[in-house]
């Protein structure tokens, strides 16, 4: 089981450091409607995570904890502190949106792909806790985790960490960057991932009361990356359809992933 769960933490990063490998198959950058298609898709599977893997787990949990008619509660709770963690974690660093406007009428002293993998980096943090989490529950056999619902939250995020990692690599590579250290920067943008799973996962005893709080923060956190990041992202510019579709492309297979798995 440990082993099979230390696997799984890994394969999130492996989706990052596929992406970032695609530096050494285009030349280019990425399209407009390519990068509204990936981060749609990817807000998609995030949002779907967030429901069956991690909040409906939470409210199952709660209700055999004995937490009766309250039951929602621990999920509404930690869903509030995950939301507050990230909004508080986007106000102390210096992030892509916030200097919009410095970038756009003067130049300003941060690169737009610098602050392009912050943000990436920022928001794959509660997606590695939310990896280690599951992971700590399937461990402790108390959660109501299963291997397999565990598997399929590390290889949604997986898919969707493939873009992210293109979306880092190959604007660098059009900047000026060789091959090989576009694909370094693209590489590390993920590198929080892992790193923030297993301290979730190492502390997966002391973790086990607080599951229900754990996985709805988790939750909380992930959907605050997507409504803060990916939809104005996916939205950004002409009006197109393509995002929207992505979000539903991602969404419903992140969906049959958990169910056919869980």
């Amino acid at each position: 089981m440990l082993q099979q769960s230390l696997i799984g933490i890994l394969i999130p990063f492996l989706g990052t450091t596929l992406g970032a490998a695609a530096v050494f198959f285009l030349r280019e950058n990425l399209s407009r409607n390519l990068q509204r298609a990936l981060t749609g898709f990817a807000a998609g599977v995030m949002v779907a995570a967030s429901i069956w893997s991690l909040l409906i787990p939470a409210l199952e949990q709660s209700e055999e904890s004995g937490f009766g008619h309250f039951s929602f509660l621990p999920a509404v709770i930690g869903l509030w502190i995950g939301t507050l963690f990230l909004l508080l974690l986007d106000k102390l660093i210096p992030h892509l949106h916030l200097h919009a406007e410095k970038a756009e009428g003067r130049k300003s002293s941060i690169s737009k792909t610098a602050m392009l993998l912050l943000a990436v980096t920022i928001h794959n943090i509660p997606e590695g806790m939310a990896v280690g989490i599951v992971f700590a529950g399937f461990l402790s056999g108390s959660a109501h985790i299963s291997a397999s619902a565990a598997l399929a939250l590390s290889l949604g995020i997986a898919i969707q960490n493939f873009p992210e990692g293109a979306i880092i690599s190959l604007p660098l590579l059009s900047a000026g960057s060789t091959k090989p250290r576009a694909f370094l920067y693209g590489l590390l943008s993920g590198i929080v991932e892992p790193l923030a799973a297993l301290l979730m996962f190492a502390a997966a005893e002391l973790l086990v009361p607080a599951m229900p709080y754990l996985l709805s923060f988790a939750a909380g956190a992930m959907l605050y990356v997507v409504v803060e990041e990916l939809i104005p992202e996916m939205s950004e510019g002409e009006h197109s359809d393509i995002g929207v579709l992505s979000f539903a492309l991602g969404f419903t297979l992140m969906m049959a992933l958990d169910v056919a798995l869980g």
